[in-house]
């Protein structure tokens, strides 16, 4: 292989987090194949390796160093690839293997200058150690669970080390004709169908060391397992060079965004000039600055951020303000309660500024949401809620909380329809409603597009008719999902309730900046989105381009061979 073109232009695929993977996926599938040296540069054969094995197998069972392994079928070929039938010979991993479970459980690592214990989590410290040497470390339990069979990635330990019980430590019996590194990636590179497809259970999906011990691997030349050791290095200097190029843009990435929305108490940062130059600078660099979802979200959040503090469009001085706005919704919602078409609300206490999360622009106001609409909580009476009786020959629709949390600021799922029965122990709120969840998912929003019921781990906010939509709030409770009690007096209580959000501070533009300020951020919700839909095709198109640059730096390699 040709290291110095693959070096030359890996710079165009190493954004993509798949591609070292695949890269070194690729290097384990040749040497499988016998494509990455000459046959005439192998010194041993496959039968002549696992001669030598099995003799050193015999002789540290005799000196009761190893346990006599139970006989185990022979391969049938369509356990194997049939790219590499021809190629290659396949022996089970526990004949050229030694194959033992962890046994140190977490709570016995502790802090100090001793050898790694080796967990499922993480990598710590122990007091003693059960294992020397080089071995691949294999979990032996799902990491995700609920039927869903998966595993963590594998560790590659050298040295002394504990495990964790849950692990299972594979140790070559011969170091020198079988290197744990290879096994290590080989069954990394295939661990999808080597490892996973081998797991059983449900609720708990396990992995044991009597399937481990069955999986086929290749037997391969010492010289051969060397190269890919060679290729493995390279692999992690592309690797160790690409985290320190993703840290770098991390970096300048929350420097930008942070830049444009500084703290309050920065003067010179806040300066018009100053933001609208380090805007200009993010936005011409935005494919540069965007090379990951999580670079998406910021720039999504740092766009809502700006758009609640009044930071996001131009403030115009004849824009009538916030404070008159409230005036005219408070004289509006009076008489609807005058002419009995609206409840009397409970007073709510006076604003106290001084615990407000920051300071508002000239002309805004601060706020809560049932002195801008009407705002509760929604109604499920009957028990047990999913009784049939409220739902036999329904068509009024229910939502529930994780219609909230996947509606992406609209909710257009629901969960069920109640019938007559069930919409008289509930009640319908209108298309428009501004949904927020206080029980599962804590603070999700969405707008409603349809009519419906919720249950009362749901809170409703239907807007008053000043306002066009609710879609300026579902932004700013998106911004305040985080760290939602900054926005609720300090003597409020600490959880996620009605109470609570009665006593949120919004911060409230005047009307005719409220309706610019939406406009600007659907605006540029829309940019973000097209940036995620490029950024998946980019990173499909650079593991399209690895493969080019992995194949025209292998082929004279192939043409040598071929």
């Amino acid at each position: 292989m040709s290291e110095q073109l693959l070096l030359e232009r890996f710079d165009l695929v190493i954004d993509n987090p798949e591609n070292i993977q695949l890269l070194r996926r690729y290097i384990v599938d040749l040497a499988v194949r016998g494509k990455l040296l000459e046959k005439t540069a192998l010194d041993i054969t496959a039968s002549e390796m696992l001669n030598r094995i099995k003799e050193k197998t015999n002789a540290l069972v005799k000196q009761g160093k190893l346990k006599k392994q139970k006989p185990m079928t022979s391969i049938d070929t369509e356990e194997v690839p049939a790219t590499y039938i021809a190629h290659c010979t396949f022996e089970r991993l526990g004949n050229v293997a030694n194959l033992q479970k962890g046994l140190t459980g977490i709570k016995s690592a502790i802090q100090g200058e001793f050898p790694l214990v080796v967990t499922a989590t993480a990598r710590s410290t122990c007091n003693h150690y059960d294992f020397d040497g080089p071995a691949a470390i294999i979990p032996m339990v799902s990491s995700t669970g609920h039927g869903h069979a998966s595993l963590n990635r594998l560790h590659y330990q050298e040295g002394k080390f504990a495990l964790g019980t849950i692990l299972c430590a594979v140790i070559p019996i011969d170091e020198e004709l079988i290197s744990a590194r290879f096994l290590f990636e080989y069954l990394t590179a295939f661990k999808e169908e080597l490892l996973v497809s081998k797991m059983n259970g449900t609720a708990n999906v396990t992995l044991t060391i009597s399937k481990i011990a069955e999986v086929p691997v290749p037997i391969i030349a010492p010289l051969v397992q060397q190269r890919v050791d060679e290729l493995m290095a390279l692999c992690d200097q592309l690797e160790a060079a690409k985290n320190k190029r993703e840290q770098s843009r991390d970096q300048l990435v929350a420097a930008s965004l942070h830049s444009i929305n500084p703290p309050a108490d920065d003067k010179a940062a806040n300066t018009p000039e100053a933001l609208r130059e380090q805007a200009r600078f993010i936005f011409n660099n935005l494919p540069r600055l965007t090379t990951r979802p999580e670079h998406i979200k910021q720039l999504h959040q740092t766009i809502l951020n700006l758009a609640v503090r009044g930071k996001l469009v131009a403030q115009d001085p004849n824009d009538e303000s916030a404070t008159e706005l409230l005036k005219q919704i408070k004289a509006e919602k009076a008489l609807l309660v005058n002419q009995g078409a609206r409840k009397k609300e409970v007073v709510l206490p006076d604003v106290d500024f001084e615990q407000a999360p920051f300071a508002l622009p000239l002309g805004w106001s601060w706020a809560r949401f049932p002195e801008l609409g009407t705002f509760g909580r929604g109604k499920s009476k009957h028990r047990p809620r999913n009784d049939s009786v409220l739902f036999d020959g329904g068509t009024h629709l229910l939502i529930q909380t994780g219609d909230v949390a996947r509606s992406q600021g609209v909710v257009k799922t629901y969960t069920n329809k109640y019938n007559d029965i069930g919409l008289a122990q509930s009640m319908k709120w209108p298309a428009g409603t501004l949904c927020i969840t206080i029980a599962a998912n804590i603070a999700d929003t969405g707008i409603l597009s349809f009519d419906a019921c919720f249950p009362d781990s749901v809170v409703g906010f239907i807007p008053v008719s000043m306002f066009q939509n609710a879609r300026y709030f579902e932004y700013f409770l998106r911004t305040a999902k985080a760290n939602l009690l900054e926005f609720a007096p300090a003597t409020a209580q600490k959880n996620i309730n009605l109470e609570i959000l009665n006593a949120v501070l919004i911060p409230l533009p005047p009307l005719a900046e409220q309706q610019r300020i939406v406009a600007k951020v659907d605006e540029l919700m829309a940019l973000c989105d097209q940036l995620e839909a490029q950024l998946i095709t980019t990173q499909t198109d650079s593991r399209r381009l690895l493969e080019a640059v992995l194949h025209e730096a292998l082929a004279p390699a192939l043409e040598e061979i071929t």
